[in-house]
């Protein structure tokens, strides 16, 4: 592993870090990123968050407390063909 050293930028009435491109491409740092605090220093890690695929959908679906008892009611609303 390699040290760089980064400066702060001012952001507005914040600060922020500018990183390489190369470390974003490196990490799939696309537009955020996790900062978690650590004794040890700040560790920066990919989101988790992202496009879901039907199968993440469909469980996030299926995981959830929502009542969807209505749909019937809602498919079936006339405006088929």
């Amino acid at each position: 592993m390699s040290a760089s050293a980064l400066k702060l930028a001012q952001i507005g009435n914040s600060q922020g870090v500018r990183l390489p491109k190369t470390l974003q491409r490196k990490y799939g740092w696309t537009t955020e990123i996790l900062a978690e605090e650590r004794p040890e220093g700040l560790l920066l890690r990919r989101s988790k968050r992202g496009k879901l695929s039907w199968d993440d959908t469909f469980k996030a679906m299926a995981d959830s407390s929502e009542d969807w008892s209505e749909w019937d009611t809602l498919s079936a609303d006339g405006l088929e063909p």
